[in-house]
């Protein structure tokens, strides 16, 4: 079976939608939820935080749930970027513990915001990339009794290749590193728990594989690390008693954006009722058929083979010339997916094996068609 709950999704009708990886299909239960809020503002009374406040904290701990994490363990922003960056603000850089490790196939967010802190001490180490992946005994290396901060792509966002992380949690812990997470392009694709793993902090955002909005992130941070932590960039959301405003240290900022949260609701309960372990079986199934497709055609194929390596994205180019003209045929067959350095698929949960089927169709179609 395939094709899960496609009827919470209007878009579906009218494209075959593969590009989940980019922006999830948005469930027609958000445009309650923007319907409400618009009510709300429309008569606006300050009494309306009596019960927006309860709900955001309540869908942090949704997402908290949805983790495997303790409630109050997860904070909600416009952003990763934005939550990342007050964490840095906690973090020091000693000399003899200044080093921050990042891999090639980190989301660009991430070299930005720490090669800034080389104002504060911070040295950035790069772990090269081939071929879409990083090998990972070679990251195992790059860290060492100098590492402060271990940052990773859970899923690589250009490759889809999946960093398996158990080693990675142990060897931080054994030099004493903080590891930052992004799961972005799984959460929501692949199983995680975070309790179980041990990782001291994860980031992700509602808007790819979560069908939610397009301005929220969201970061778990272990217990036991955020108690150790004290950013600088905070706010008075972040006390354990906000509306008392008193000090606070925490990864909380201002005023806080409710409707983000309210009308990500709908896609995290579809996720969550599909189930992610179900999700997975029919991810690896249909990326698998459309890795062999693209093969079959003489790609450049950068998606991992096996199928623990990869996460929901398949990525391949025939060339950047070929690519574009590829892109454009297929868009204007009805095909939505995206272009990042080659051409990327993600199918979820909602998509048909017939509509995979359909897509190597016409793909195999069009690179003839190109070729003649």
């Amino acid at each position: 079976m395939s094709g899960f709950r496609r009827e919470a999704f209007p878009m579906l009708a009218g494209c075959t939608y593969l590009n989940s990886c980019s922006t999830g299909a948005f469930p027609v239960g958000m445009r309650a939820a923007l319907d409400a809020h618009w009510a709300t503002l429309s008569e606006w009374r300050d009494e309306v935080w009596a019960s927006w406040w309860p709900a955001w904290l309540a869908f942090a701990d949704e997402l908290a749930a949805f983790l495997g994490a303790p409630s109050g363990s997860v904070v909600t922003g416009p952003n990763a970027s934005a939550l990342v960056a007050r964490l840095s603000t906690a973090v020091d850089f000693a000399p003899g513990k200044d080093e921050v490790v990042l891999t090639e196939l980190a989301f660009p967010s991430a070299p930005f915001l720490w090669r800034a802190h080389g104002r504060r001490g911070a040295k950035l180490v790069r772990v090269p990339a081939e071929r879409g992946a990083v090998e990972p005994a070679r990251l195992l290396e790059a860290i060492g009794p100098r590492t402060r901060l271990v940052q990773v792509s859970h899923g690589a966002f250009r490759s889809g290749a999946v960093l398996p992380l158990e080693a990675l949690v142990t060897r931080c812990r054994e030099v004493d590193a903080l590891l930052v997470v992004d799961a972005y392009q799984t959460l929501g694709t692949m199983p995680m728990d975070v309790t179980e793993l041990g990782v001291d902090v994860v980031l992700g955002g509602a808007h790819k594989w979560l069908c939610g909005a397009l301005d929220l992130g969201f970061m778990y941070v272990r217990p036991e690390v955020a108690e150790a932590l004290e950013p600088t960039a905070t706010g008075w959301v972040a006390g354990d008693e906000p509306l008392r405003f008193e000090e606070s240290a925490g990864f909380a900022a201002g005023t806080p954006a409710v409707l983000p949260c309210l009308s990500s609701k709908p896609g995290l309960a579809i996720v969550r009722e599909v189930g992610v372990a179900r999700i997975r079986a029919q991810s690896l199934r249909q990326t698998g058929r459309l890795r062999a497709a693209a093969e079959a055609l003489g790609a450049e194929v950068f998606t991992p083979a096996a199928p623990e390596a990869r996460g929901g994205v398949v990525s391949f180019s025939f060339g950047e010339a070929e690519d574009a003209a590829i892109f454009d045929a297929l868009r204007a067959r009805g095909f939505v997916f995206s272009v990042r350095r080659g051409l990327r698929v993600a199918p979820h949960f909602y998509n048909t094996d017939d509509e995979i089927e359909a897509f190597t169709d016409a793909l195999e179609e069009v690179v003839r068609e190109q070729r003649a």
